[in-house]
């Protein structure tokens, strides 16, 4: 179903529990199966159209773009459809703010989107980060083992191990973060934590496949030594504790377990700028919060 755009895979999942999704004239459930070759695929009594040929397009995003293919109500400015001649929908494989730029990847290959996404494949993702200031190297330790973000809602959200290199220090500074995951503007949010503001953020790789010479707005497609790329970790991934990050380990995209709950996060007090009307309380259920918007 996500092959044929019809939405998220947790919305078509959504879309089956409710019933409204036939596979040769029967109601199926979660877990059957159906080759869209073979099978004749409806929702809401819709056949079901999937596409011809599976694009996979590299994308360098200009800084105050929208990451969508759709404009939001009352918004005037661009998004990144109005960069690309293709008329269907494209999966955004890890997006980012309006206030970033740099590599994205769009297909419509929605398995594909999803393990480019999804923190259990521990995809690597590289950004060139300039920041205010000089960060101590404590600061970057406990940046790299992974903190506590404190929501708008008060529940919070407990990031992951990451990779940090200093790659010029000053009055500003420029890191290399390479990350496995992809919370809403987590570089921002831990980077305001320690008291430093972010002025630039680029993403520079997904996986091994790198911005290379793409100009902001333009795009190409990717050929199949592009896509090996993609799929293999960043060599920062042996510095990211968890499963999977050994060295020696086959590249590509394999699921590994989530760390236990409070592993690798450093409890680091909450910065003044953060509001909230008390002391926030932990989730009840403890499971990370596992979105994957922009940064």
């Amino acid at each position: 179903m996500a092959q044929a755009n019809v939405g998220s895979r947790r919305s078509c999942e959504t879309l089956i529990s409710q019933g409204r999704v036939r596979v040769n004239g029967k109601v199926i459930k979660l877990g059957d199966q159906a080759d869209p070759n073979t099978d004749i695929i409806e929702v809401d009594g819709n056949k079901l159209a999937f596409p011809d040929k599976k694009l996979y397009i590299a994308f360098n995003k200009p800084k105050y773009v929208l990451s969508t293919d759709e404009p939001h109500e009352g918004d005037t400015r661009k998004i990144i459809s109005d960069f690309l001649p293709f008329k269907e929908h494209l999966f955004s494989a890890g997006r980012l703010d309006a206030d970033s730029e740099g590599l994205m990847v769009l297909t419509n290959d929605g398995e594909l989107a999803n393990m480019l996404t999804h923190p259990r494949y521990r995809h690597t993702k590289t950004y060139k980060v300039v920041i205010s200031g000089l960060p101590t190297q404590e600061t970057l330790d406990r940046w790299q083992k992974g903190v506590e973000l404190l929501n708008e809602d008060g529940t919070i959200d407990y990031t992951g191990p990451c990779s940090i290199q200093m790659m010029e220090g000053g009055k500003d500074t420029t890191l290399r973060i390479v990350m496995t995951e992809g919370k809403k503007r987590q570089i921002r949010r831990t980077a305001a934590l320690f008291g430093h503001v972010v002025k630039s953020l680029i993403r520079t790789q997904m996986g091994k496949l790198m911005l290379g010479t793409l100009r902001p707005g333009e795009w190409r497609e990717l050929t199949a030594k592009d896509l090996v790329a993609l799929k293999s970790p960043a060599d920062e991934l042996r510095n990211i504790p968890g499963k999977g990050s050994g060295r020696g380990k086959k590249a590509g995209l394999t699921p590994a377990k989530p760390h236990s709950k409070g592993s690798a996060v450093s409890k680091v007090p909450y910065s003044k700028r953060e509001k909230t009307p008390g002391k926030p309380r932990r989730p009840q259920s403890g499971r990370r919060n596992q979105r994957t918007g922009g940064r």
